[in-house]
């Protein structure tokens, strides 16, 4: 059943296509002559298909173009949102100065007590290291 549903599904396309191609009244001008028939049909989907293909060629090269284009102005942009911070950041220096030196005392104390955490580990994997009883 399956089998004959599907040849009959191709069957079906097959007709649709072919009544797509109904040429009887084509005619394909190129300069002063006249094609009809099936040299027209012919020549028709032939430049119809090269149209399509010399139409896909050229969004694909203005699609580079433009992620190439997009990418440099990306980078302007990125550019210029850094040098904005930085002159944000130079305008509102003297403001935020009550609020940078707490932020600042509490950096340094935190990053001290990190230091002699590290100091106090690498002495007792060095104390560790130098046991004589651990290579007994």
């Amino acid at each position: 059943m399956k089998k004959l549903l599907a040849i009959a599904l191709i069957a079906l396309l097959f007709i649709a296509a072919w009544n797509t191609l109904d040429t009887g009244d084509m005619v394909v001008h190129l300069g002063d002559e006249e094609f009809d028939g099936p040299l027209g049909v012919l020549l028709g989907i032939t430049f119809g298909g090269l149209g399509l293909l010399i139409g896909a060629i050229v969004m694909v090269c203005v699609a580079v173009f433009l992620g190439f284009l997009f990418a440099g102005l990306g980078v302007l942009m990125l550019a210029g949102l850094v040098l904005l911070a930085v002159v944000l950041v130079a305008v509102m220096s003297p403001l935020m100065l009550p609020l940078l030196i707490p932020a600042g005392i509490i950096w340094f104390f935190v990053a001290r007590n990190r230091k002699q955490r590290e100091r106090s580990a690498s002495l007792n994997k060095m104390d560790q290291n130098m046991d004589p009883h651990a290579a007994i």
